[in-house]
């Protein structure tokens, strides 16, 4: 690691975030990018889609400056298998947030939107050096919900997805049910605030982010 890069992480304090926990096929990535669009409890909000930046650096032609061919084919397998980052794979992990915040003009106030990472209770552990979450919003979205919603790209994120074969769909939902939603209670032993929203199979992401909105109202 460069100096440069070295005094960077030393002194970048841990950002405030909320994480996006949810059922794949729930809405996360088009609320996440409404939420940066549009701003949460009148703070600037940073999207970061740990899908999207993890396809991106997979389908590269030209690889991320930092990144190796090695940790590109390790995650092009990840994501045909459907499987999760484990603890001992961290460090990709961190460069690939660490990445994204650098890319950032990230204000003092600003908030970050955690979408799919941390993804269990070892990453959050993990993360914990980069981000405070403040606020953990849960999308409660059926199996049959997210199936619907999936089949007529609701969110219009599914375009090209190569992981929506009904099988692994139902192997993504089993591992959020087993290794995701025990962030709920990790996080709420921490203090961060809990907020749980309905998601039906037509839900947009404008009525989703107006429930929000409500509820921080209240």
């Amino acid at each position: 690691m460069g100096l440069l890069n070295a005094s960077m992480k030393s002194v970048r304090k841990p950002a405030d975030a909320v994480l996006l926990i949810g059922p794949t096929g729930s809405g996360k990535t088009p609320l996440g990018s409404h939420i940066e669009q549009h701003g949460m409890s009148g703070r600037k909000c940073h999207h970061f889609d740990f899908g999207h930046e993890l396809r991106s650096i997979a389908d590269a032609e030209i690889l991320p400056q930092g990144f190796t061919e090695i940790e590109q084919q390790f995650l092009r397998d990840m994501l045909i298998k459907g499987l999760l980052l484990e603890d001992r794979h961290f460090p990709l992990a961190e460069k690939i947030v660490r990445d994204f915040l650098a890319k950032r003009i990230f204000e003092g106030s600003d908030m970050l939107i955690l979408n799919g990472l941390p993804r269990h209770t070892g990453q959050a552990r993990d993360m914990a050096e980069l981000v405070n979450v403040t606020c953990l919003l849960v999308l409660e979205c059926t199996a049959e919900d997210v199936c619907e919603r999936i089949k007529a790209n609701t969110g219009g994120d599914r375009t090209d997805r190569i992981d929506d074969a009904d099988e692994m769909i139902r192997k993504k939902l089993k591992t959020f049910h087993n290794r995701t939603t025990p962030l709920i209670d990790h996080y709420a032993e921490q203090g961060s605030t809990l907020i749980k929203i309905p998601v039906h199979a037509s839900a947009t992401a404008e009525a989703v982010y107006s429930r929000l909105v409500s509820l921080l109202v209240l």
